[in-house]
């Protein structure tokens, strides 16, 4: 039995659909493909992109093992869903020649119904200079309506009588804050037909998917919990107020999921090389300068959502080992080792400089984050290219000596480093 837990150890962004395409088709250590690959939170505000030999896709709702016909891929209870993003994101996959018959839906997850992204997209202008950068898909004010209990379900589309009365009851509520902030009211009837499609394209694969995972276990079948955004944009833990509305955290895999706590036997934190924010709020090591934007644009940094250019900096091994804390990293993956290629130097932060002047390599709280100072190592760059490199020995001395570094000022071990979008490009470490 093996329960993995695939979690963003910094920004979100990190490459984690990629890594669980990669080991949800070939098992990885284990030698023979994932059976259940689980998204255990967040909705379509963030996408994970995959590169394999079908083309191209960026997922948003649907897990990253769908491409492994014998991998069970399930959308779980703690994700939020938006009816017509998955659909779409379905259609988009049945086109490219998947039939889907390894997807379902956990009838216990959340919609994300159409006045969610409309009130996200108001108040997020009504904050003016205050604005946290949401991508306006309606994920908080979702989250917010299943801690306020209005929320709907999606086996809730499976229930007419039940449908029609919540929803009447709760556009009573939400019309009138959507008319004060200058929309337009949400009507009952057209949204009760458009739930009616949904629930005819989405009907079949609507579950209660927890004897599925409970008999996967049981079986002693490996299942992936893969992760969105990443822990520095954790509810509880991440630059709060700049944060998503739901956990990333691997500890909460199991609650989305359906799984007890102690069956997690691995967690895989995904380390882009650099760092990437998509999005305000804290940076300490952003680029606002030509090396940022090489990075950038070499690294192809704009988000698979929203379009948004990505915030990019030098890594930070102090937001790392704080991850690792929160996580127990047992290994890790670094992501984009190539798109550093072409630099002389590259930097890491090993420490930040508060306002009083004290050094710490502690994460302080995140009111004050933003106006800490990076302390940095320079590191040399090996200004050759390493896309094209298929082992561990193909690396120059210089990268392997980059990726050890990641290594010890985290504490987790490396095991697998990627060197461009495919499948092929992620090279097992021997380190």
């Amino acid at each position: 039995m093996a329960v993995i837990a695939v979690v963003g150890a910094q920004w979100g962004d990190e490459g984690k659909g990629r890594v669980v395409d990669y080991l949800a088709a070939t098992g990885g250590d284990h030698g023979r493909p994932v059976d259940m690959v689980v998204r255990y939170q967040g909705g379509d505000n963030a996408g994970h992109t995959v590169v394999n030999d079908l083309g191209e896709f960026k997922l948003h709702l649907v897990p990253s093992g769908i491409f492994n016909p014998a991998t069970h891929c399930l959308i779980g209870t703690g994700c939020v869903v938006n009816p017509e993003t998955l659909i779409a994101e379905m259609d988009s996959l049945m086109a490219a020649g998947l039939a889907l018959d390894n997807l379902s839906i956990s009838s216990r997850a959340h919609l994300t119904l159409p006045y969610h992204p409309l009130l996200d997209s108001l108040e997020e202008v009504a904050r003016g200079r205050t604005a946290i950068g949401t991508t306006q898909r309606g994920i908080g004010p979702t989250y917010s309506d299943k801690a306020a209990r209005w929320g709907l379900r999606v086996g809730d589309l499976l229930r007419p009588d039940w449908l029609r009365q919540r929803l009447a009851g709760t556009l009573a509520r939400k019309n009138p804050a959507i008319q004060a902030l200058g929309g337009q009211p949400v009507d009952l009837e057209a949204l009760l037909a458009r739930c009616a499609v949904w629930a005819e394209r989405l009907g079949p694969r609507i579950l209660d998917t927890l004897p599925l995972v409970r008999r996967a276990l049981e079986a002693g079948q490996t299942i992936m919990l893969e992760g969105q955004l990443g822990v520095m944009r954790d509810l509880d833990w991440g630059a709060y107020p700049y944060v998503t509305s739901s956990n990333p955290l691997a500890s909460y895999g199991p609650v989305g999921a359906g799984l007890p706590p102690q069956s997690i036997t691995q967690v895989i934190g995904v380390v882009k090389a650099y760092v990437t924010a998509v999005g305000a709020g804290p940076l300490p090591t952003e680029l606002a300068d030509c090396t940022g934007d090489t990075i950038r644009e070499v690294g192809r940094e704009y988000g698979a959502t929203t379009g948004r250019p990505r915030r990019c900096g030098w890594l930070d091994a102090v937001a790392l080992r704080y991850a690792h804390w929160l996580n127990g990293f047992t290994s890790l993956v670094v992501t984009k080792l190539d798109v550093l290629d072409s630099l002389a130097e590259i930097k890491i932060c090993t420490a930040y400089r508060l306002p009083s002047g004290e050094v710490t390599d502690q994460m302080p709280d995140p009111s004050t984050l933003d106006s800490v100072e990076p302390v940095y190592e320079v590191w040399p760059g090996w200004q050759c290219p390493t896309g094209e490199a298929r082992c561990w020995a193909d690396l120059p001395p210089a990268a392997q000596g980059y990726v050890r570094r990641i290594q010890e000022l985290t504490g987790a071990p490396v095991r697998w480093v990627s060197v461009g979008p495919e499948r092929e490009a992620i090279l097992p470490v021997d380190v």
